[in-house]
């Protein structure tokens, strides 16, 4: 892969984080940049572990204490050791330990990064821009061994792409047409047709009429 692709090309996360609000923050200002694709937040090493085998995520954040959730960030790592994954994702450590022997222990369990959340300038920007600045390097190590996606993996990476914008116009996730919205561009991106409410009413067992007003 040229640099040249390297440089546009989307790089995807998976984020293990219990505070909500540094999610918020991360997820934020992911969502204001093309290039980084935040797949999915979990506060559970377990469905963490999960997660990373649905999604095959380029990169992981991965926070070691997981208080307000399950597990932790070690627990994560021996896991994902024991997984038969095509390729490894770079693990980059968000924590506020301070413990120089936990630090070693990560690493050993093959963290690649650690970012110190009490470090002067930490930030969701400085994260973001960190994985950013280091995106050519993953992805060119990566290149000779990752798959591609698969059918089922594609179709829920534009699915989640596109609920990604429907909220950054305002949508909520609870509008009662949001699944119709969803349906009808992940229709129109892969096959359009000429009367996209008449097909999601047969899938939905709805009256067209129905479905126009839920989408509106």
């Amino acid at each position: 892969m040229d640099q040249k692709n390297q440089e546009t090309q989307e790089i995807t996360v998976l984020l293990v984080e219990d505070d909500v609000e540094e999610c918020n923050e991360l997820q934020n200002y992911a969502d204001s940049i093309n290039d980084v694709n935040l797949v999915g937040i979990t506060n559970n090493s377990d469905e963490a572990l999960e997660m990373v085998q649905a999604f095959l995520p380029d990169v992981v954040l991965l926070d070691l204490e997981l208080h307000q959730g399950g597990g932790n960030g070690l627990l994560f790592l021996l896991g994902l050791s024991r997984l038969n994954l095509p390729f490894r994702p770079y693990i980059i450590i968000i924590t506020h330990n301070v413990s120089q022997v936990t630090f070693e222990s990560a690493r050993q369990l093959g963290a690649d990064f650690i970012l110190a959340k009490y470090e002067t300038g930490y930030s969701a920007q400085y994260v973001i821009e960190f994985i950013r600045m280091t995106k050519p390097a993953i992805l060119s190590h990566q290149s000779d061994s990752k798959p591609p996606l698969t059918p089922s993996q594609r179709e829920h990476k534009i699915r989640q792409r596109i609920q990604r914008e429907l909220t950054l116009i305002g949508i909520s996730p609870k509008a009662i047409g949001l699944s119709y919205l969803e349906d009808a561009i992940y229709q129109t991106i892969q096959n359009p047709e000429p009367n996209i409410a008449r097909g999601l009413a047969k899938k939905y067992g709805k009256s067209d009429a129905s479905i126009e007003r839920a989408m509106q």
